[in-house]
């Protein structure tokens, strides 16, 4: 444990103490609280470090100096906060570091210098958390807690000595645009895209609006369903349920040896001389028979 000259009970309440470096990590628009929380003090836990246990904004700096209100005689309360900046045995490039956990459910007021360029500072109001290595001060105060006799610190303001920038998770950093002339009203919010799963399988092709980041929108088609070939949804004429449950006919029976010889012989009879012009004969001459047969039709006696 280290071991310092000022403790937490020399101190006073109601003290003012300026700390000033470059902004490490931050959550200073919102609480620690809830799950994050939780979350929060285990790390803390598993690291050496003391639990929280309340909602909490945080901040670390680096290249930590305190500024003293006369450097030839700092207060106690002073040298209190020079004394517990530390060294980031990871980062020892980083150099004296600064870290407060300020308990509570007020947020530190942020203060940004003025766009009229006069030297003064407006509240930033935008509610979103700053970027890493701004020039800050932390502007801290001392209080005493109730039922203790040690006092303790909370973050009151922070003052930003440059134009501010912003946490930006991923996206474009807007003091990027601004340089270029581009200064966009509000907040950009990022657009949720909608699966092209969810969309109708049959509807037709419409224009999507599809956003981009610099307000700018184009149509993007979308896939156009196939054509409909008309003649194969022709209608199919149904075929009657009678026809198709019609009995197939009987085999036919067979015939004996005796049977086929009989009507062979039958169809032989009458077929015969069925190649003549006149038939077969149908009567006898007048010769008693004796002469040629007569054929039905005009025959010619000479």
């Amino acid at each position: 444990m280290t071991n310092y000259s000022i403790s937490a009970s020399q101190i006073a309440e109601g003290k003012t103490v300026f700390i000033r470096g470059q902004l490490g990590f931050a959550v200073l628009a919102r609480l620690i609280e809830g799950a994050e929380l939780v979350a929060s003090d285990q790390r803390k836990t598993q690291n050496g470090m003391s639990p929280i246990g309340k909602p909490h904004t945080t901040a670390t700096i680096i290249h930590a100096e305190v500024q003293f209100a006369d450097p030839r005689n700092p207060t106690l309360e002073e040298q209190f906060v020079s004394e517990r900046r530390y060294g980031s045995p990871k980062r020892p490039d980083t150099g004296p570091n600064y870290s407060i956990d300020s308990k509570g459910s007020t947020l530190p007021v942020i203060a940004i210098p003025s766009s009229k360029g006069d030297g003064t500072y407006d509240q930033d109001e935008s509610g979103r958390e700053l970027a890493q290595g701004l020039d800050v001060t932390l502007v801290l105060r001392t209080y005493k807690p109730q039922n203790f006799n040690n006092r303790g610190l909370a973050l009151e303001q922070v003052i930003v000595h440059e134009v501010p920038r912003y946490y930006n998770a991923g996206g474009i950093d807007q003091a990027v645009l601004a340089a270029r002339g581009i200064v966009l009203n509000g907040t950009p919010r990022p657009v949720q895209a909608t699966p092209a799963s969810a969309a109708p399988a049959t509807a037709a092709a419409v224009p999507v609006a599809t956003e981009v980041e610099d307000g700018l929108s184009f149509p993007a088609p979308q896939p156009a369903s196939a054509p409909v070939d008309v003649a194969a949804q022709a209608p199919v004429q149904a075929v009657p349920a009678t026809a198709a449950l019609a009995p197939a006919p009987a085999p036919a029976p067979q015939e004996t040896m005796e049977e086929k010889l009989a009507r062979l012989e039958a169809e032989n009879a009458s077929l015969k001389d069925a190649g003549s012009a006149v038939g077969p004969p149908v009567a006898t001459g007048p010769w008693g028979g004796s002469g040629p047969a007569q054929h039905a039709g005009i025959t010619y006696q000479g």
